[in-house]
């Protein structure tokens, strides 16, 4: 496996925690810690304009398929919807008083979660925008979302520590993963949905069977954090992002490391924590704290 650095995407003024692929073929969209959502092009590796202005920092971008919406979760515990066809945010979604770290969405249901630090996740209505319910998760912040392919399950990652898995039909509790001794992080079913991986600030990823909720396997995979898991679109791997600067390529049938993509390897990447990832077919497309985006060819 070979990893070659084809783009360095620079104009952000302070760190990158949001990253997130358009509905729209070849556009990228980020946020963090400044003054606005940014739309890049991947077709020319260049700079498309600022999208809309920010009053908080973008933790969380989700850009639901089939829905021409882009959604920006703030630190405040706003949410921006943005609309393309209008080109303007046309609602705000306000439930929540504190942080925002990820959403995601379920096509089949039409519905749109959001997590936040206050230790909830609301349910919004993708078609009307309506506020659904609110589950609570945890007496702490939830850190991350991930639904599983067949939308019957749904994991969420906790800052106490846990993995918490519920049906995603009447959002009931099913079963707590017990395992990881910090904060999880990321969370990301495998595109099969027979495995869920986890990874959280205590540096390890724990690989759990999506039916008997067992740990298959953990793997000590970074010295710092591990702050984004991302499976390729179509070829059995998987890519973690870590603090410790680097970001690691591997095997998603035998759980092998195949690649490390970091200064100490050789590689012009990443000076500081790597916070988001996403592939785009084969490039695989890394942010952080740098303020850099840099764009990566893996030849498999």
């Amino acid at each position: 496996m070979e990893a070659q650095k084809t783009a360095e995407l620079t104009g952000h003024s302070n760190p990158i925690f949001g990253l997130e692929l358009s509905q729209k073929p070849g556009i990228l969209f980020t946020g963090g810690n400044d003054k606005g959502l940014v739309e890049w092009s991947l077709e020319t590796n260049s700079f498309i304009k600022v999208m809309f202005p920010v009053m908080a920092s973008i933790y969380a971008i989700h850009c639901p398929v089939g829905y021409p919406l882009l959604f920006a979760g703030l630190r405040s515990g706003e949410v921006l919807v943005f609309n393309f066809i209008e080109q303007k945010i046309t609602h705000r979604l306000r439930h929540h008083i504190k942080p925002i770290f990820d959403i995601k969405s379920s096509p089949k249901k039409d519905e749109l979660l959001i997590a936040s630090e206050d230790g909830t996740v609301s349910v919004w209505s993708l078609k009307t925008l309506e506020l659904l319910h609110s589950i609570s998760v945890s007496n702490d912040t939830i850190r991350c979302i991930s639904v599983n392919p067949a939308e019957d399950r749904i994991a969420f990652g906790c800052r106490d520590n846990r993995v918490v898995i519920y049906d995603l039909e009447d959002y009931s509790p099913i079963k707590a993963l017990i395992g990881h001794t910090m904060a999880v992080f990321s969370l990301q079913y495998s595109p099969i949905g027979d495995y869920l991986v986890s990874g959280a600030r205590d540096a390890q990823v724990k690989i759990w069977d999506n039916k008997t909720y067992t740990l298959i396997q953990n793997i000590p995979a970074h010295l710092f954090a591990v702050n984004h898991i991302a499976f390729h679109p179509t070829r059995p791997y998987f890519a973690t992002a870590s603090m410790d600067k680097s970001i690691k390529i591997w095997d998603a049938v035998d759980f092998k490391l195949r690649k490390i993509i970091s200064r100490e390897k050789g590689y012009a990447s990443h000076a500081l924590s790597v916070n988001k990832l996403a592939w785009n077919d084969d490039q695989l497309l890394s942010t952080g704290d740098d303020k850099k985006i840099i764009v990566w060819n893996i030849a498999f």
